[in-house]
């Protein structure tokens, strides 16, 4: 599941296997937010889930860390 995923939620997500950081992009915020250490178990079952929304806040959202990374901060 990289790129766009059909969701009110969530625009578009990414999964870096090596780091095992998944990247949501919200449909409610311009910035991308980076889930760490997120098991590629977890990525394989959000992949399948029906409802990425639903399956994201409830498996995702408050269970791993993450840092928000500001996709449209002007650089100066």
């Amino acid at each position: 599941m990289e790129g766009t995923v059909p969701s009110r939620l969530i625009r578009r997500v990414s999964y870096d296997l090596q780091s095992r950081t998944l990247s949501v992009w919200l449909t409610t915020s311009e910035n991308r937010y980076d889930y760490q250490n997120v098991p590629t178990s977890i990525h394989a079952a959000f992949r399948r889930a029906f409802s990425k929304g639903r399956f994201f806040n409830a498996h995702i959202r408050s269970q791993f860390e993450y840092r928000v990374v500001r996709e449209n901060a002007s650089v100066e």
